[in-house]
């Protein structure tokens, strides 16, 4: 069973420090990898005014009017493998994921290979 979360985590160590938790391991090298089956993309800090672009009369040069401006929320887009069901038979967020879901329309900015969110959320 497959499910799909979209979070609007507080920052990006927030985000980091959440997916440790999911569970890592050490290989014999020293090296840290997953030990859990997610798909995790990070999508960064949402763009809250695209930054403007327009022509100087002067120079005529193609130029930068104002910069973006982003949000301090870092959005990331989860797609859950294997979650176990609770006793009632629902499947839910893992553990301290659930507060920082958010509910976008239709896929929102990024879907999982054409994978449709509507039908897949939580």
């Amino acid at each position: 069973m497959i499910k799909i979360g979209k979070y609007k985590l507080n920052t990006k160590q927030q985000f980091l420090d959440k997916v440790d938790a999911l569970g890592t391991a050490i290989d014999e090298d020293g090296n840290e990898y997953p030990t859990h089956e997610h798909v995790i993309v990070e999508l960064g800090h949402e763009v809250l005014e695209d930054a403007v672009y327009g022509v100087n009369e002067e120079t005529g040069e193609f130029e930068l009017i104002s910069e973006a401006v982003f949000s301090d929320k870092y959005l990331v887009d989860i797609l859950w493998r294997n979650l176990e069901e609770d006793e009632d038979g629902i499947i839910d967020h893992p553990y301290g994921w659930k507060s920082y879901s958010v509910e976008v329309e239709e896929n929102g900015m990024h879907s999982f290979l054409g994978l449709d969110y509507q039908s897949l959320k939580f």
